[in-house]
């Protein structure tokens, strides 16, 4: 029998965390995941766990926990009791166990003040998706000038959700850049996996009309110049978006003849977490040139 390297293990296991990734309201079994992985149900959740570093019914429970952190954070008018069920718990109480045993906090703790550096902890593990970007198309456009409300996030990258949660506030309060009705942008002034936490520096954006007035979440107001720009589409989790950052630099710029213009890379999050399943978010990544 043929070996199977270890490009082909990623590859199918790959298949199954996106089948759990867009299917999380549906009961799992063994015989139907390693049946996508093409594996025999008495290796695959070994081999799951070896080439992920989480078993199989673990790494569902922590996709759906992390989704019900979403709503948590994100959305004040969901109950927590509808939470839980859309997680697949049975009731609030293993919601709140599981979820605190996983997070260190309960979700009414989390929701009111979450510990984002600990839960970015939690999805560390070994990924089959993380491993690089193939070929992706990529495209020369002519972006506008857009005025923008910016916040400015100094410090951790995984305090980047805080200050997303400032912003959110100050959307709802000034009505200046409605999130229905406006274009939500990132602007990433450093590679967080190469500056030190302390350093780091991320603008959340959103179109604007109008003026910004002094506020307490300390909005200003800011553009985003016109120019030529690289795009490439990233369909799926915001995990991850370095790589296509890398990939942009990396491999399409030195064969493209192109040069950079002095003005960072920056993200336009063409729909949000608080509106569609994390497979189903779609960001397009701008890189300015000349």
């Amino acid at each position: 029998m043929n070996k199977i390297n270890s490009k082909k293990y990623s590859e199918r296991m790959n298949l199954v965390c996106e089948y759990v990734q867009q299917n999380l309201d549906i009961e799992f079994s063994l015989e139907k995941l390693s049946r996508i992985a093409n594996f025999s149900k008495y290796h695959f959740n070994r081999q799951f766990s070896a080439t992920m570093g989480i078993g199989v019914f673990k790494f569902i429970q922590l996709m759906r926990l992390k989704r019900a952190s979403y709503s948590l954070a994100f959305d004040d008018d969901t109950r927590i009791i509808d939470i839980a069920l859309d997680a697949q718990f049975e009731n609030p109480e293993s919601f709140s166990r599981s979820f605190k045993n996983t997070f260190g906090q309960t979700p009414s703790q989390f929701r009111k003040e979450p510990e984002w550096p600990k839960w970015h902890s939690k999805f560390e593990f070994i990924s089959p998706i993380a491993e690089g970007v193939k070929t992706m198309e990529v495209k020369i456009v002519d972006f506008k000038e857009t005025k923008v409300a910016v916040l400015e996030h100094r410090g951790s990258p995984d305090r980047v959700f805080e200050s997303a949660s400032k912003f959110i506030e100050w959307r709802k309060q000034s009505k200046l850049s409605p999130v229905k009705s406006s274009q939500t942008y990132g602007i990433a002034h450093d590679d967080p996996k190469t500056t030190e936490a302390e350093s780091f520096r991320f603008d959340i954006c959103g179109s604007l009309v109008g003026d910004v007035s002094e506020n307490p979440q300390g909005v200003k107001a800011g553009f985003i110049p016109s120019g030529r720009c690289a795009v490439i589409r990233r369909e799926g989790s915001h995990d991850n978006l370095d790589q296509y950052i890398h990939y942009l630099y990396r491999d399409w710029l030195p064969q493209s003849d192109e040069e950079l213009r002095d003005f960072p890379c920056f993200f336009h999050y063409l729909n949000l977490i608080t509106d569609v399943e994390e497979y189903e978010l779609l960001t397009d990544i701008y890189l300015p040139l000349k």
